[in-house]
């Protein structure tokens, strides 16, 4: 018998048929507190004598690693792994395991769900309603404009045929493009500089890499068209928020989305209070679709490595 370690507040919270295989096959399932993202405090209280874990996005760092003796094997619900020292882990010796492309659809869907919200200022005029005033912000549509995606690969995809279906132009850019990949004469392929430049609307799918550094600076804005709008449900680090603050204010930015952020729930609330930004608490991958199929990824990849 193996001590597993379950820490994703979805599953703490709200628990899950596909853990009783772990059960099944003999492993002792520990919870972190339910529906709360663990700290390294507690992490390292936790660690102690599991073989496995079940991660979700809280930080990992090197000391909650080296507090875990037994620990052989970090399993990912979904498929970032940026909040993990993936060098101590090395180190260590601890596998790190993801559940690539579980959450994907959610997070296109919801992209589209932020642009639609975003030009048509919909928690704008619903929390207008709500306080019995009638006001109203002209909004734009979406057939004829062009989203320019930075990062396309297996969410940026998504993203682009549905906005295809939606009428929309879509421009790419990507360290690696796809070439292969060209569902439509209104698809193409560009610089990162053309897609600034011609894009209507921005989102980001951009993966996580070590010293990351914001994507979405002072300049980088200044060579977007006026008024675009920017969606974010990538990775809070690609933003420089002063940059965003200061682009909304000046309408040099229409609007801005995120569903990501540096610390969750954020303790820096400037941007998210802002009235032209629309922010939601980490929902991309949160569906009963995109739970199940991740945490069954994840529980796969626990058996087969203990």
């Amino acid at each position: 018998m193996s001590n597993v370690l379950i820490t994703p507040r979805s599953l703490t919270k709200e628990g899950h048929h596909a853990l009783d295989l772990l059960k099944d096959s003999g492993h002792r399932l520990i919870f972190a507190a339910p529906g709360k993202q663990p700290s390294e405090e507690e992490l390292c209280r936790l660690l102690p004598g599991c073989a496995g874990y079940l991660a979700g996005v809280e930080m990992i760092s090197s000391k909650s690693l080296e507090s875990a003796r037994n620990l052989r094997v970090i399993s990912r619900n979904g498929s970032g792994v940026d909040n993990i020292d993936l060098e101590a882990a090395k180190k260590l010796g601890i596998e790190v395991l993801k559940a690539e492309g579980a959450n994907a659809n959610g997070v296109a869907e919801l992209t589209l769900g932020l642009i639609f919200s975003l030009t048509r200022s919909v928690a704008f005029h619903d929390q207008k309603m709500k306080e019995k005033v009638w006001e109203r912000i002209k909004g734009i549509e979406l057939v004829g404009r062009t989203l320019g995606l930075l990062g396309c690969g297996r969410i940026g995809k998504l993203v682009a045929g549905r906005a295809l279906g939606l009428g929309m132009s879509v421009m790419a850019f990507d360290l690696c493009p796809d070439r292969s990949f060209c569902p439509s004469d209104e698809f193409s392929w560009g610089s990162f500089e053309e897609v600034l430049e011609k894009a209507d609307v921005i989102s980001l799918h951009v993966p996580a890499s070590p010293g990351e550094k914001p994507v979405i600076t002072e300049q980088v804005i200044s060579k977007m068209k006026r008024g675009v709008y920017i969606i974010n449900t990538s990775r809070a680090g690609l933003i420089d928020e002063h940059a965003v603050i200061t682009a909304l204010d000046n309408n040099r930015v229409s609007g801005f989305a995120t569903d990501v952020y540096d610390r969750e729930p954020p303790d820096v609330l400037s941007l998210v209070m802002h009235d032209r930004v629309v922010a939601t608490p980490h929902i991309g991958g949160y569906t009963a679709e995109s739970v199940e199929r991740a945490t069954k990824i994840a529980v796969k990849n626990l058996l087969k490595c203990l």
